[in-house]
């Protein structure tokens, strides 16, 4: 998946045709070339989607919105779908390549897919990969051709109309037996509203010759797939639909676009909920839908359709959502199938501020937000501290909520942390949907920083925050679930500020005996020892900060190799990240160990600086557990109340 560049550069093209102050929609600046208007879409995910032998159907489960396209737009120039682009996949096929029948994607050599003469041979995937399979048949891979045939080049034009027309002549309708050519259909549609308008563009006509006829046959096939295969409420079906109108305001055809306005209405209240979260369980996927859904409202706009305000609404929700699930480093908790991607810092939205690293837009107003889709974001401000900054701040999200779903992980209970200016606790990452028992590990509570049973089967269990409670120097929370059978788990959580650290204390009880294992999961960059039963320390050579991480004995006796770090381990697999579908790093990860029926883990996280300490002591004041901590000489203290309550106590 590569979601660079996922939000494009400029709001307000709408108002380039509509006139000032009649568009809403988000969307880049067209492209300063000659030839047709380029209005790039948002670049989206780069790997297939599509799970084999699994439905790619997302229905609708919250009532549609009522206001799409119930009022007219004046425009004060004709209606227009503008040319997507190409999401960068044509940046590495260049004419040459065209001419030669090669095609290049992702992290694959460049391969020769025809004869050299415009006979492609469609069945071809020498990688054995969905994902560059699927981008072949995108016919993305033609964008530059298209490009230069819209500047007149009649010798690319003949090249990108020949391959074309090969893909739709020996394609014929329907190909939904062909995965990748199923799930392009939306990207190919596209591409071909973009080769017709270079085709009248370059020739400098105004209706298709009778040579190129085919490309409204060709529209009209792939209306037809859209219109019988919908994917419903989720990116895939967002995409498809905007396809859809895009034929329809292509070829004048009101019963297309009606169609995919009645699906934006579907699908627009399910994708995203009426607090601001998506049902992609990926904090990547979120950012995509925030500009995907904006390039909905810019194409309603341009071919004279009223948006109505629902998206809109729904849009400033996900901003504060993607706001307060930006760290303090500019970039997104890793979370679901997400790429280490920096916030764009979408103007005039909270976003701006959050993605800008405070350099520009207004101080949000919110410090933590906690979503029931299943989401936890806070920090402990936004860098108006002048001593802190921005990067000073500590960030944090917590996962919990509904089952994993699409492009979530088995992560409940799942922390990421920053702090000191630098990752101290991150997520596996997100491997390649090709990547085999990679990416099977990538998605099970392994990967992520959680209590795990390793001895039983992973239920995906539901996962419910029980208890909260929000102060100016703290926050603690509760999480409750049964992740295999016959075991219940039990998540504490509190986080402080001034010192800032995190606790958690994870117990956990089986009718059988288990492996339980508390897994920190470290940055890369960092080197982690052991020191004691009770503690280790993690460190990146040269750094100015260090975390010292420790567990308090509480309710349970530390036995043997309580304290464990685990790297670049291939069996079983642990010790790992993946910043990048294609990109695996080597990483410690502190395991914190226990086994029986019964486990109880009181572990500390404390970012310090390089030179800094941490000492603690213990006792008892009647029911209540204390841990008297002093951190760098910053004083603090945690309790554990007799009815298993874990706060601050000064």
């Amino acid at each position: 998946m590569r979601f660079t560049s996922a939000a494009g550069a400029a709001v307000g093209i709408a108002a380039l045709v509509l006139g000032a102050g009649t568009a809403t929609g988000d969307t880049r600046t067209p492209a300063a070339t000659p030839g047709m208007q380029i209005v790039p879409a948002p670049e989206g995910p780069g790997e297939a989607q599509f799970a084999p032998g699994g439905s790619n159907v997302v229905p609708p489960t919250a009532p549609p919105a009522t206001d799409i396209g119930t009022n007219k737009v004046q425009t004060l120039a004709a209606p227009f779908y503008a040319c997507p682009g190409y999401s960068g996949i044509e940046r590495t096929n260049p004419l040459t390549n065209l001419y030669g029948d090669v095609f290049a994607w992702g992290p694959y050599a460049p391969y020769k897919v025809g004869n050299g003469g415009g006979n492609i041979n469609w069945l071809a995937n020498p990688y054995k990969n969905a994902s560059w399979y699927m981008w072949f048949h995108s016919l993305r891979w033609l964008g530059q051709g298209i490009v230069a045939a819209s500047q007149g080049n009649l010798t690319a034009l003949t090249r990108v109309n020949t391959i074309a027309y090969d893909w739709y002549r020996d394609n014929p309708y329907s190909w939904k037996g062909n995965v990748g050519a199923w799930e392009s259909t939306m990207h190919r549609t596209n591409v071909m509203i973009c080769l017709r308008q270079a085709i009248l563009s370059g020739l400098k006509v105004t209706t298709l010759p009778a040579r190129y006829t085919w490309v409204d046959a060709a529209l009209l096939s792939h209306a037809r797939f859209l219109t019988y295969n919908w994917s419903g409420a989720w990116n895939h079906g967002t995409d498809e639909s905007i396809a859809l109108f895009g034929v329809g305001c292509t070829l004048g055809r009101t019963d297309y676009k009606n169609l995919a306005q009645q699906r934006f209405a579907q699908g627009i209240t399910t994708s995203i909920d009426s607090q601001g979260s998506t049902n992609e369980q990926s904090t990547g996927y979120a950012a995509f839908n925030y500009s995907l859904w904006g390039r909905a409202v810019a194409v309603m706009q341009n071919c004279g359709v009223d948006p109505g305000t629902t998206i809109a609404s729904r849009r400033a929700l996900l901003a504060k959502w993607l706001a307060l699930a930006t760290t303090s480093l500019g970039k997104t908790h890793q979370l679901g199938d997400t790429e280490l991607q920096a916030t764009y810092p979408w103007v005039g939205t909270p976003m701006e501020y959050a993605g800008s690293k405070g350099t520009k837009g207004t101080v949000p107003p919110w410090r933590v937000g906690i979503y029931s889709a299943g989401y936890v974001f806070g920090r402990t401000g936004w860098g108006t501290d002048p001593t802190r900054g921005f990067a000073g701040e500590s960030t944090y999200s917590i996962r919990f909520g509904p089952a994993r779903a699409f492009h979530g992980h088995s992560d409940h209970t799942s922390i990421t942390y920053t702090a000191r200016g630098r990752d101290i606790i991150i997520d596996g990452g997100y491997a390649a949907y090709s990547a085999g028992v990679w990416r099977s590990w990538v998605m099970s509570p392994a990967a992520h920083s959680v209590m795990t049973t390793p001895l039983s089967k992973d239920l995906n269990p539901v996962t419910r925050l029980t208890a909260s409670s929000v102060k100016a120097n703290a926050e603690a929370y509760q999480f409750t679930d049964a992740p295999g059978t016959g075991i219940s788990r039990v998540r504490s959580v509190l986080v402080l500020k001034d010192p800032d650290l995190m606790v958690t204390w994870d117990r956990a009880s089986a009718t059988t005996a288990q492996a339980f294992q508390t897994l920190w999961h470290l940055p890369p960059d960092q080197r982690a020892t052991v020191y004691s039963r009770t503690t280790a320390v993690a460190m990146a050579p040269g750094d100015s900060t260090k975390t010292i991480m420790f567990q308090v004995p509480f309710k349970q006796a530390l036995p043997a190799g309580a304290t464990l770090i685990k790297q670049a381990q291939t069996n079983p697999i642990q010790g790992w990240y993946y910043p990048s579908s294609y990109v695996r790093k080597s990483a410690p990860t502190l395991m914190l160990a226990r086994s029986g029926k019964s486990a109880s883990i009181l572990s500390f996280v404390v970012p310090v600086r390089a030179a800094g300490s941490v000492t603690y002591t213990t006792r008892w004041s009647g029911t209540t557990f204390i841990v008297n901590l002093n951190v760098g000489g910053k004083l603090a203290s945690i309790a554990i109340s007799g009815g298993g309550s874990l706060y601050r106590a000064g």
